[in-house]
C-alpha cells in the first residue's frame, strides 16, 4: 500500500537535510507548513513531501506565499484526503468537554456550537497559516478556535450583536485595554454598593445622582424596572465613553451580556416576562463582575495567540454575496429554519445599544417568526434551498479548489413535517460544484442545545463535509 503522509523526520530523510535545517525552512517560509495531526503534529502529503525534495535538490525556489499561490488554484487532489475517514470515525459528542474556556462564554448566545467541533475540523482540514472562514459567525467560536490554531479567521453575519461579540471575543488585549477595564470594573462596583446602601431608609442621602440619557425605544418600561433603566443608561454611558476601541467593545460586549438577566425578559431563549426581583444595585453589581470576568478572559486569550494570526468580521447580508477574499476552509453552523428568531430574543440587547434590528429581522435566515408566518409570505423549504443555493454557489467561487466546506446542520419542523437539512444542502451543495465527503450525525441531547419548543427538540444534527471542485479542471 502506497503511504500517503510522512512525518517532519521522514520528509527530512528524503530530501537529504536535517530536520533542523527543514524546520527552519517551515519557519522561514521557505517552504509552506503543512496539516498537522490531532497531537499536532506536521503531516506533510505526498504533494508537499514532493515539493520539499525538489526544492531541496535546488529544482524549485519559493517562498510560502508563492508556493500557496500557485499551488491552491491548481492543486488536482486534495490535500487533506487522507483525513476524512478518521473524521467518521471520531466520537463527536464530546460528552464531558469544557465549553466555556477563555472568551467564549463571556456572552450568552443561543444554538452556538461547541469549540470543539470547530477546532477539529480546523486541525485535521487546514494547515497553520492559512484562511478559515464562518460564513455565519454568530457569537465567534469558529473563530477564536481558528486563531488558537494558528489560523486566520474571516467571519460574517448580518446581525450587528453577532459581529460585536465576536470582534471582542477574537481582540488581542494588551496592558494598556486591561487598565481601563479593571478602572471601569472598579468605579460601577463603587456604584453599586453606594446604591445598595442609598436604598435602604438609614442612607437617603447617600443616593447616586444620575443624569445619564435614558433610552426611548418602545417597551422599554415594559421590560425593565425604573431603577434598572437608569442603572443600564449610566452603565452604557460609561462604556461609551471609553476611546480605546478593544475596551470600548469588550465593555459594551459585557454590558449587553446582562441586559437579559436584569429585564423581565424569562431567559434569552423564552421571550415572556417575569419579575425577577432586581433591586437597586444589582444592575451595577452584575455589570461589574461580567466586566471582570469577560477581561480576565480576553487576557488568557491574548496570552495563547500570536497577533500575526488575525481575524476581520464583516457585517453584511450572506444573500448579498459580499466579497471577504479567497479562504482555505469554511466551517459553520447555519440558522435552522424554524428554530430561532435571534431578532427576537436579542431584540432588548440590540435595542439598548442603538443597533438597527428592525434590517436584521428583515434579512434573517431561518427565523421562526418567518417560517411560522401563514399564507403566501410564509417561508418554505423551497425558501431554505433557493437561499442555500445563493450560498453555496457564492462559497464555491470563494473557497480555493478540492478545499472543504463544514456544515453543522440539524433538522426542521415545518407545519408538522421533518425537513431533513442535511439532505437538502447535499442536494443544493452539488448543483453548484461540491462533492460529499462525509455526513456525520452526532447527538445533542449531551450538550443539551435545545430549540423552540413550539416544535419540539432537535436530538441531533449532521456535520457536512463538502469538497469544493469548481475550478479544479
Amino acid at each position: 500500500m502506497t503511504k500517503i503522509i510522512f512525518s517532519t523526520q521522514e520528509v527530512a530523510s528524503m530530501s537529504g537535510v536535517h530536520r533542523d535545517t527543514l524546520l527552519r525552512w517551515l519557519r522561514e517560509g521557505r517552504i509552506r507548513e503543512p496539516g498537522r495531526d490531532r497531537n499536532n503534529w506536521r503531516v506533510f502529503t505526498k504533494q508537499e513531501t514532493d515539493a520539499v525534495v525538489k526544492f531541496a535538490k535546488g529544482e524549485a525556489f519559493a517562498t510560502l506565499s508563492t508556493i500557496a499561490e500557485q499551488q491552491a488554484p491548481y492543486i488536482v487532489t486534495a490535500p487533506y484526503s487522507h483525513v476524512i475517514r478518521k473524521l467518521t470515525e471520531l466520537d463527536w459528542n464530546f460528552t464531558d468537554a469544557n465549553t466555556g474556556f477563555l472568551t467564549h462564554s463571556i456572552h450568552p448566545y443561543p444554538a452556538k456550537f461547541i469549540p470543539q467541533i470547530p477546532n477539529t475540523l480546523i486541525q485535521e482540514l487546514s494547515s497553520v497559516g492559512e484562511t478559515v472562514f464562518d460564513p455565519f459567525c454568530g457569537s465567534g467560536t469558529t473563530l477564536v478556535e481558528a486563531l488558537r490554531l494558528g489560523r486566520h479567521a474571516i467571519g460574517l453575519d448580518a446581525n450587528p450583536l453577532s459581529c460585536l461579540i465576536s470582534r471582542a471575543k477574537t481582540a488581542r488585549i494588551e496592558e494598556i485595554e486591561m487598565q481601563l477595564l479593571c478602572t471601569l470594573a472598579d468605579e460601577i462596583e463603587r456604584c453599586g454598593q453606594q446604591t445598595t446602601i442609598a436604598s435602604l431608609p438609614l442612607f437617603p442621602e447617600l443616593t447616586i445622582v444620575n443624569k445619564a440619557k435614558r433610552p426611548s425605544f418602545d417597551g422599554v418600561k415594559d421590560w425593565f424596572d425604573e431603577h434598572v433603566i437608569n442603572e443600564l443608561a449610566f452603565i452604557k454611558e460609561k462604556c461609551l465613553s471609553l476611546t480605546n476601541e478593544k475596551a470600548r467593545q469588550l465593555a459594551l460586549v459585557a454590558f449587553s451580556s446582562i441586559i437579559v438577566t436584569v429585564s423581565r425578559q424569562d431567559s434569552d431563549t423564552r421571550y415572556v416576562r417575569r419579575d425577577k426581583n432586581i433591586q437597586p444595585g444589582d444592575t451595577y453589581l452584575r455589570f461589574s463582575r461580567a466586566l471582570r470576568d469577560a477581561t480576565h478572559r480576553a487576557i488568557e486569550f491574548s496570552s495563547e495567540v500570536d497577533n500575526k494570526w488575525q481575524a476581520q468580521i464583516f457585517e453584511a447580508n450572506i444573500l448579498d454575496q459580499p466579497e471577504t477574499g479567497k479562504v482555505d476552509l469554511v466551517v459553520c453552523s447555519p440558522p435552522y429554519p424554524n428554530a430561532y428568531s435571534y431578532h427576537l430574543y436579542h431584540r432588548t440587547r440590540m435595542l439598548w445599544l442603538e443597533m438597527d434590528q428592525p434590517t436584521f429581522k428583515k434579512v434573517e435566515i431561518g427565523s421562526h417568526r418567518k417560517y411560522s408566518q401563514k399564507g403566501s409570505n410564509g417561508a418554505t423549504a423551497e425558501t431554505f434551498k433557493q437561499e442555500l443555493a445563493v450560498i453555496l454557489s457564492w462559497l464555491a467561487r470563494l473557497l480555493y479548489p478540492n478545499r472543504y466546506a463544514c456544515f453543522v446542520i440539524g433538522d426542521s419542523i415545518l407545519k408538522g413535517k421533518t425537513i431533513e437539512n442535511d439532505q437538502l444542502l447535499i442536494e443544493v451543495a452539488r448543483e453548484n460544484g461540491f462533492v460529499l465527503e462525509a455526513n456525520i450525525t452526532r447527538n445533542l441531547q449531551a450538550t443539551k442545545k435545545y430549540f423552540n419548543p413550539a416544535i419540539g427538540k432537535i436530538r441531533d444534527e449532521h456535520i457536512v463535509i463538502l469538497r469544493n471542485t469548481r475550478g479544479s479542471e
